[in-house]
């Protein structure tokens, strides 16, 4: 049975004191909270604090990008083994807005998810399809590249480690959600395109998050979906009440 996934991306918001004072608020809400996998990925200053609150807690570390080199002249970036040494067990990778202001390609994401399967950790692999694509039918397309390129190269034994987030990025921050059957369809064609890559079973056994302005008062009817497993949580995230809200909704 797969694993309903709840992770708050935090993105550039809160000061360390700040976010040590919102993990303490997650930790506390969330306890004897069992129904999903609850994760937070605060910036990267942040991380380290952020991991004392956590540690022996039921929330899980994230961070919201790494670099795919151990180590070296990469000024400014962040490698698996630093995040793992504090505690690290998830990873973001390819968001929309490392894609859309970054620059970041395919190629690069794959090198990430392979980096940090290698590490042990958890990569979050996001996809999703900009408003102007999925109105000029390309939809099934982009997601079927974006999924080919991240996946390049990894056996089916380490993609059954990994978690999908589709996040149509015309619902990312805007307040618009996609319908929960608009929602269902597209995450049922994600699994076809892992079931073709690999197989039914890795298909069926992978989590695939739906992220895009999930909050407590659309995440039921989004998380009763039959292909929807968990939610990649932005604005949201940033309440303690209204993060937890979302994971309870959880069937």
């Amino acid at each position: 049975m797969r694993k309903i996934v709840v992770c708050g991306n935090w993105k550039m918001n809160k000061t360390v004191s700040e976010s040590v004072q919102l993990a303490k608020e997650v930790v506390a809400a969330a306890q004897g909270v069992d129904k999903a996998v609850i994760a937070i990925a605060p910036t990267f200053l942040a991380a380290a604090k952020v991991a004392d609150v956590l540690a022996g807690t039921n929330v899980k570390l994230a961070v919201q990008d790494i670099h795919f080199a151990d180590q070296g002249a990469f000024t400014g970036k962040v490698s698996v083994d630093m995040a793992k040494d504090i505690g690290v067990e998830m990873v973001i990778l390819g968001h929309s807005e490392q894609r859309q202001y970054f620059g970041e390609t395919d190629e690069l994401i794959n090198k990430k998810v392979v980096k940090v399967l290698e590490a042990g950790l958890t990569p979050i692999v996001c996809i999703g399809e900009t408003l102007e694509e999925r109105e000029g039918g390309k939809l099934e397309d982009v997601l079927t590249t974006q999924l080919k390129g991240a996946y390049a190269g990894v056996s089916e034994a380490d993609a059954a480690k990994t978690v999908v987030a589709y996040e149509p990025v015309w619902a990312i921050g805007t307040g618009v959600t996609a319908t929960d059957e608009q929602a269902q369809d597209t995450q049922a064609y994600v699994r076809s395109v892992l079931k073709d890559l690999y197989s039914e079973a890795l298909a069926e056994s992978v989590s695939i998050q739906y992220g895009g302005s999930m909050k407590p008062g659309n995440a039921a009817g989004l998380l009763s979906q039959t292909d929807i497993d968990g939610g990649l949580i932005g604005g949201a995230s940033l309440d303690a009440e209204m993060f937890l809200g979302v994971v309870k909704a959880a069937p």
